[in-house]
């Protein structure tokens, strides 16, 4: 290939500086929201981390709810920042009770500040985001929530529920690029960033990404990733196409039928009914059987699960139903592939009956 040929991965025109306000927009759509909208040029752990450098230092004291062990390095990032921090820990591959949230803001008053993720990709659990939010709000705690796996795949409506800062990247449900995220700051979010002593002139300040709102949402700072942008858009395209109310559904569907297969085969679903991630779906393999064992007789099926992630998920594996793959014939190939494996490591399956219990969730869907 002549090396001045044109490529469409490497000669992409630049992201006009106008669209950007717009993309705002649209992302503050899904999130039914009208606080500031953050874009970052990231990965959205970036923009995580942001977030904790932005509120942490000296006089804050905050509560971490850890329920897996990305929600471990929040704390990590609040303390190097002179916060202080409470460390609240579910039980391993479990999602945090409400009881112990409020215990914990009662046991606190001085909190200014709860961290927690919404929906676990790591381990498939849901944290009762409404419960701990409105429990927050009474007492003035501003809420900052990882919502990076669970936009799309769960409702979110930021400004109903009162979340004050809301970490989404549209890598997941909504099935979009990874390589940009983007941040909701309500006032009360501003007001903790912007007391003195936070981070200036800084990839990880929010305050100089708010120069970008303050200048009219024009070019982004820096070398704008245009890649990454125009797959954004077309990424919000196709939400916008199919509408948001039908990807939630949609994810429903594939986390409802999924659990009705694994449940037709003999197989747990590790979280509870109303506790569990529309995302992925996790099980426990049985007794005796060997994780890499498993994940090896499985590799030939091509089906979309792998093993759980973290304290208490080392048996856990995942059946992936996130963004595209929320359909009937990935929901189909998981279930009956995971139950195929198990046969293949000597366990008995009834493929037949998880295959009927998949179909029936779509039939009673058409």
């Amino acid at each position: 290939m002549p090396f001045d040929r044109w490529n469409a991965l490497n000669d992409v025109p630049v992201f006009p500086a106008e669209r950007f306000g717009a993309v705002a927009d649209r992302l503050g759509k899904i999130l039914a929201t009208r606080n500031d909208i953050l874009l970052f040029q990231t990965e959205a752990v970036v923009a995580l981390e942001a977030v904790a450098a932005s509120l942490a230092r000296p006089g804050l004291k905050a509560i971490n709810i850890v329920t897996s062990p990305f929600g471990a390095w929040t704390g990590g990032w609040l303390r190097r920042g002179g916060a202080e921090v409470v460390t609240l820990t579910a039980e391993p591959a479990r999602p945090i009770g409400i009881a112990a949230v409020t215990a914990a803001f009662d046991a606190h008053p001085d909190v200014k500040a709860v961290f927690l993720c919404h929906a676990e990709s790591a381990n498939g659990v849901l944290n009762p985001l409404e419960e701990i939010v409105a429990a927050a709000r009474a007492r003035g705690i501003v809420t900052v929530v990882d919502a990076v796996a669970s936009v799309g795949g769960h409702p979110l409506a930021v400004d109903a529920l009162g979340v004050d800062i809301a970490v989404i990247g549209p890598q997941k449900s909504l099935a979009g690029p990874a390589g940009v995220s983007a941040v909701s700051v309500s006032p009360a979010a501003w007001a903790l960033i912007g007391r003195e002593g936070g981070p200036r002139d800084s990839s990880l300040s929010l305050l100089d990404r708010k120069a970008w709102l303050d200048a009219g949402r024009g070019a982004l700072p820096g070398t704008s990733a245009q890649l990454e942008f125009f797959a954004l858009e077309a990424a919000l395209d196709r939400v916008e196409a199919e509408g948001l109310d039908a990807i939630l559904a949609r994810h429903a569907t594939a986390a409802r039928a999924t659990r009705a297969g694994l449940l037709a085969l003999g197989a747990e679903p590790s979280a509870e009914a109303g506790r569990a991630s529309h995302l992925v779906t996790t099980t426990c393999l049985p007794e005796g059987v060997d994780m890499e064992a498993f994940l090896a007789a499985a590799a030939p099926l091509d089906t979309d699960f792998s093993a759980g992630v973290g304290p208490g998920a080392e048996r856990l594996v995942r059946l992936n139903h996130t963004g595209r793959r929320a359909r009937f014939e990935t929901v189909l190939s998981g279930v009956v592939g995971y139950g195929i494996a198990l046969g293949k490591v000597g366990q008995t399956a009834d493929v037949a009956a998880a295959a009927a219990a998949v179909a029936a969730h779509y039939r009673a869907d058409v």
